[in-house]
């Protein structure tokens, strides 16, 4: 017998050899029949695969994100079925799952194949699904593998195999397909409901210019036709929130190919947004007692050997900058962490001047290739909110709970009200990734657990994830259409301090090493705008919005008026335009909703005769005419600052 431990500690018996699906069964016949896969020992494991020690087991569903990628990696070979039987001849590449669905690379040799084809894949796909071939795995060696695909003429699969080791190799079987995979699979193809092709692109193997070009052919699948709906629809309002698409129309941002792929421009308007984001956070900075601080855009390469940056990531950063000076080299900045430490550096340091925190807008650069470049979510140059905290040991956990309480001030401010903190842990069994010893990381690991589970945090924990120097707290936030970004971070580092040999005088009198944390609510001001963007489509809260309000003359005869009514406003910090055009009020009233604008005061004769406005709000229309201490009011009850002193007042009352 052996001893099963599920996610909610119980413990139970089984015969050695036990599958996960018998697990399943034993709890109900609902779940047996909804089990994808399982998690056995945090690796995913078939569900038919024997269990033959004491383990820890996870039962994967389509609820569960590893539930998810199975059925989406098992999609894939069933796609690939179907194009063997469509278009015979045909050659594989890789066919992962990714964040939405699945692709497989594809080689068509002579045969044409377009969007055209996708319905007759998709039909051939469900037609297979009904057959409810069982997804068998059999391990082969290393020569029996390399005989198969010589046979069916595949180079792709031959070249794959070149990098594996004999023993290590395992074949997957359904209907008549065979593929080189690792799995897991999930236990039939009937599980697989509802199939849509989205899209197809080029590719080229192994991401090498020099090799040839795929066919990259992109799907999604559900176990239920009403969810693939559901889906496509989300997908048509994802299109409408577009950040790309509404960046353009709202003027923030854009991109030029003579600056460069990647490194986005900010307009007027967009500078106007991230100075408000900038200005919020720095007022909060400021009150939490930390020091701003501003460092350059490039550093010597020694700088970054010294740090590991260069040893981990230089291969795909900018190449180093060569100067007149032999042998001198200098980096775009691709962290700020190394900048910082050189500032604490710059003196002695006591431990009564501890915790000493530094803050800094600094933009960094990084050398992302172009086919991942993705509007403002993927670029080659933004900017970190980023900021260090320098602090003894027993600091560490106090610290990293005022970063958590910061980091949720900010996400409540701006409206983000469902998120998930993820524990980001090593990979205990693949150690050679990190630095640092073990006592180091169990320290730093043991911390943010701790401080997650004192501030309540609904957590997930992912082995693995951690940066290569430390652990962390990602926060992975749900938007308006229930997508999820990797926000705001927060790491724990005892390895730079050593790297660069940081000190402070302790009571003791002797020298100890510090304790960085890392720290970032937004991540980077350019994926947080495109998130905010998507997430609230363009209609920005009141406080954010770049124009707040369109003032709106009725004809030039109450040009005088309006300036009169914008100027009183401007005093009172409310920024906006008057649409000084020759038009008809209705058009103004439109390309005002258009922009977003939220709040228009149209002026005219009556208004001007009795001292008010006539006010519209976004989305809302007419709210009636008032003068503008009225609108004023109604103004600052839109403000998060008010809400937060009129919640206050209604306490102490």
């Amino acid at each position: 017998m052996i001893k099963i431990t599920l996610p909610d500690g119980t413990v139970k018996e089984f015969p050695k050899g036990v599958t996960s699906h018998a697990i399943a069964m034993s709890i109900s016949e609902g779940l047996a029949r909804n089990v994808l896969a399982a998690k056995v020992n945090n690796e995913i494991v078939d569900s038919s695969r024997p269990i033959d020690q004491d383990s820890n087991v996870t039962l994967l569903t389509w609820n569960d994100k590893e539930g998810k990628s199975t059925f989406w990696h098992s999609s894939a070979h069933l796609m690939a079925e179907a194009l063997e039987a469509l278009y015979p001849g045909v050659k594989f590449g890789i066919g992962p799952a990714i964040e939405n669905g699945f692709y497989y690379d594809v080689d068509f040799g002579d045969k044409e194949f377009s969007s055209d084809d996708f319905l007759k894949i998709e039909e051939k796909m469900l037609e297979l699904a009904r057959s409810k071939s069982e997804y068998t795995r059999k391990p082969v060696s290393k020569n029996e593998a390399i005989e198969y695909f010589k046979k069916k003429g595949d180079p792709y699969k031959l070249d794959l195999l070149e990098g594996l080791e004999d023993g290590s190799i395992t074949f997957y079987t359904q209907g008549n397909f065979v593929d080189l995979c690792r799995g897991p699979h999930i236990p039939n193809t009937s599980f697989i409901k509802a199939v849509k092709l989205m899209n197809v692109a080029g590719a080229y193997w192994r991401g090498d210019e020099k090799s040839k070009q795929l066919t990259r052919i992109y799907a999604i699948t559900f176990p239920k036709q009403k969810e693939l709906t559901d889906y496509l629809v989300l997908l048509e309002e994802a299109k409408k929130r577009d950040h790309r698409k509404l960046g353009k129309e709202l003027e923030l941002f854009t991109f030029s190919e003579k600056v460069g792929m990647g490194l986005p421009l900010w307009l007027p308007k967009g500078a106007l947004l991230r100075d408000r984001l900038e200005n919020f956070l720095k007022k909060a900075q400021v009150k939490a007692g930390y020091s701003q601080v501003v460092t350059p855009h490039i550093g010597s390469k020694e700088l970054y050997i010294t740090s590991g940056h260069y040893e981990k990531y230089g291969a795909d950063s900018f190449q180093p900058i060569k100067t007149p000076n032999e042998g001198e080299e200098f980096l775009l900045k691709p962290m700020n962490c190394p900048h910082h430490c050189e500032i604490y550096k710059a003196r002695p340091r006591s431990y009564k001047e501890l915790p000493l925190r530094l803050a800094e807008f600094g933009t960094v650069y990084r050398y992302e290739q172009s086919g991942e470049l993705h509007g403002l979510t993927r670029v080659r140059g933004f900017t970190q909110d980023d900021a260090h905290i320098f602090c003894t040991p027993d600091q560490v956990k106090e610290e990293f709970i005022k970063v958590i309480d910061l980091v949720l001030y900010v996400f409540n401010t701006i409206g983000f009200k469902e998120y998930t903190a993820q524990i980001s842990l090593r990979d205990p069994d693949n150690k050679s990734k990190y630095i640092g010893n073990d006592e180091q990381w169990q320290m730093a690991e043991s911390a943010i657990i701790e401080a997650a589970k004192e501030k309540g945090l609904s957590t997930v924990t992912e082995l693995g994830e951690a940066a290569f120097y430390g652990p962390k707290l990602d926060f992975m936030v749900k938007d308006a259409l229930g997508r999820q970004w990797q926000l705001g971070t927060i790491q724990v580092d005892y390895q730079l301090p050593e790297r660069f040999k940081l000190e402070y005088i302790g009571s003791d009198n002797q020298k100890h090493r510090p304790v960085m944390i890392h720290r970032a609510p937004f991540g980077s001001m350019e994926r947080f705008v495109a998130v905010l963007i998507e997430h609230c489509a363009g209609n920005f809260p009141l406080w954010l919005s770049p124009e707040q309000i369109a003032v709106l003359p009725i004809s030039e005869k109450f040009e005088d008026y309006a300036e009169e009514v914008y100027r009183e406003l401007e005093e009172a910090d409310i920024r906006g335009f008057i649409d000084h055009r020759d038009e008809k009020i209705g058009r103004k009233i439109r390309d005002a909703e258009v922009k977003k604008v939220p709040f228009m005061l149209i002026v005219g004769e009556k208004e001007k005769e009795e001292r008010k406005v006539s006010v519209r709000k976004h989305g809302q229309g007419d709210l009636g005419s008032m003068d503008l201490n009225q609108f004023s009011e109604i103004f600052k009850a839109e403000l998060p600052t008010y809400k937060l002193e009129k919640e206050l007042e209604t306490q102490k009352k």
